[in-house]
């Protein structure tokens, strides 16, 4: 089953100067499937997942989501958990209020306990009643992670989950989120730089040029990716 549909993207900026940043990109996303999008700084790996999750308008191309083209803020917060390099916390709230965040942004009834056991699986249970601003770097991903699946969503987008992490918070971070997909059996894409974490996904796609090419992890080392 094809949870979403990303046909012929394309995406222009104009200024100072005109660039392409995305040209005629399709890509297909299955219930379950895994998909890593790596490329260097500047290839555009932020805005095609904007725009795959509807966060910025694409120049041309058509996208679907469950089989939908039309894609409200009602749905994207329903179907679609993100997660951020620089997490996205509030500081000033505690760790269950940030991620019972989408539940308040939908105006649906709380849910704590389901929220607590989000926490218990990235091991923060202990943590609820802190601070987000107290937290270290790796804890702080650790919540925006539970918050992603808060609205059980089908997609899980994280962009960059780990550049902002030491090599240690790094490798929990990726076994965690992709421990997380797995156990809840939901479909993920990942723009990132780490080949560590892009080994762990089912599919690696290389964004170069504006161009979107598969990347067969059988016939080939991600280490020569770039």
């Amino acid at each position: 089953m094809i949870v979403l549909e990303a046909k012929n993207i394309s995406k222009t900026f104009y200024g100072p100067s005109k660039i392409e940043i995305l040209k005629d990109i399709s890509l297909n996303l299955h219930k379950g499937e895994s998909i890593a999008i790596m490329g260097n700084s500047g290839e555009g790996k932020t805005t095609l997942l904007h725009i795959l999750g509807n966060l910025e308008e694409k120049d041309g191309g058509t996208l679907r989501i469950l089989n939908n083209t039309k894609i409200d803020n009602k749905m994207l917060n329903k179907n679609i958990g993100f997660i951020f390099q620089f997490y996205n916390l509030l500081e000033d709230l505690t760790v269950l209020e940030n991620v019972l965040m989408p539940y308040l942004i939908a105006r649906k009834k709380l849910d704590n306990f389901k929220a607590e056991q989000l926490l218990e699986m990235v091991s923060l249970e202990n943590r609820k009643n802190f601070f987000a601003k107290s937290l270290s770097g790796g804890e702080k991903q650790r919540v925006a992670i539970a918050r992603a699946f808060c609205n059980n969503p089908e997609i899980i987008l994280a962009d960059e989950p780990s550049g902002n992490l030491d090599s240690k918070n790094s490798k929990q971070i990726h076994k965690l989120l992709l421990n997380s997909v797995k156990k809840l059996n939901k479909s993920l894409i990942v723009a990132t730089h780490n080949r560590d974490l892009a080994n762990l996904c089912d599919k690696v796609y290389l964004l170069k040029d504006g161009f979107l090419s598969n990347f067969s992890k059988t016939s080939g080392n991600l280490i020569n990716i770039f």
